[in-house]
């Protein structure tokens, strides 16, 4: 996994990181295939981008730049993630116990980019500094901010997409600008959605909730009475966004693994690092257990302690490697 550092403005920090790629001879979109149909989605998207998010969009601007190549290029493929079928299998949770608060996510993804996976740390100008793992660049799956504010997304099969803000950009966004969940909920129902996710997110009050949403919706689930837990999979649980479910064979595991949620905050009133990294591990029912032969495995796993402001990674499959600490963010008092 890279260990990116972003700082300065969007534009300075994108033309950094492409000349890094440069220099080095390497250009990360040269395998990458973008057909018309995402090359014309993301024409109807940059519009809303420079709206909502112009900084964003001069960070690419600077990628690109720096990679000596056109923009349009780096844009059709950060834009149209999610969109579009991809192979992300994620598990997210949250707790809120006692005073005691956590979050943690799984990504799954294709082991061929399992080593150009980052972490980047940003500490750009007029943003919060946060960490964020990527399979990608500039997008985030998973990660928290100076705040406290943790937040990670579940890959949705595309039914239904419009122009608009995909899954790793919301939570780009979200870390960049929110303190608080209540903030994040807000930030969501206000911004175009192109993509379907599910975006769970944790503050340093305890507020912790599920977020299904799509172009058409956004659905808040907080936890169920007398419950200290949220979680989500790779499937929509609420009623009203079923009619956005994909209607096929569930082959990566979407629902084993939320069965295996469910068991384990039922059989227990652990709410530990341990129980966390047990779950995450495999140990209480199939989580990671992925065949690499047919190239998908866990390529990291996050755990957030917002209470003691603790940040711990496995950079690989956490069955088979050990958390480590990552002290490169000082979260705010």
């Amino acid at each position: 996994m890279y260990h990116s550092r972003w700082k300065g403005c969007h534009y300075e920090a994108g033309l950094r990181y492409g000349n890094m790629f440069y220099k080095n001879g390497v250009n990360p979109m040269s395998s990458i295939s973008i057909s018309n149909e995402r090359k014309e989605f993301t024409v109807k998207c940059i519009p809303i981008y420079e709206k909502f998010y112009p900084e964003i969009v001069e960070e690419i601007k600077g990628m690109a730049d720096g990679l000596k190549i056109n923009y349009i290029d780096v844009a059709s493929f950060i834009f149209t993630m999610y969109c579009f079928t991809f192979d992300n299998k994620c598990s997210c949770l949250a707790i809120s116990n006692e005073g005691k608060i956590f979050f943690a996510r799984n990504s799954d993804f294709i082991v061929s980019i399992e080593k150009l996976c980052d972490s980047a740390y940003y500490k750009l100008n007029n943003a919060y500094s946060f960490i964020g793992n990527t399979t990608a660049w500039t997008e985030m799956e998973d990660g928290i901010n100076e705040h406290g504010l943790a937040v990670g997304l579940t890959f949705i099969y595309p039914i239904k997409i419009k122009p608009g803000l995909n899954a790793g950009m919301l939570v780009r966004y979200i870390l960049e600008k929110c303190k608080t969940t209540d903030e994040a909920i807000l930030v969501l129902k206000k911004l175009p959605i192109a993509s379907p996710q599910t975006i769970t997110l944790a503050d340093k009050l305890g507020n912790i909730v599920v977020v299904e949403c799509n172009c058409d919706k956004v659905i808040v689930l907080a936890p169920q009475q007398g419950k200290d837990y949220v979680f989500t999979t790779n499937h929509f649980v609420s009623e009203e966004m079923q009619e956005y479910q994909f209607n096929g064979v569930d082959d990566i595991y979407s629902h084993e693994r939320y069965k295996t949620l469910v068991n384990a905050f039922s059989n227990t009133q652990e709410r530990s690092i341990d129980f966390i990294k047990n779950i995450l591990s495999g140990n209480m029912g199939f989580m990671c257990q992925y065949d690499r032969k047919k190239g998908i495995d866990t390529v990291w796993s996050s755990i957030y302690d917002l209470t003691d402001g603790t940040i711990f990674r496995v950079e690989g499959n956490p069955s088979r490697k050990l958390f480590n600490q990552d002290k490169r963010l000082v979260l705010k008092k």
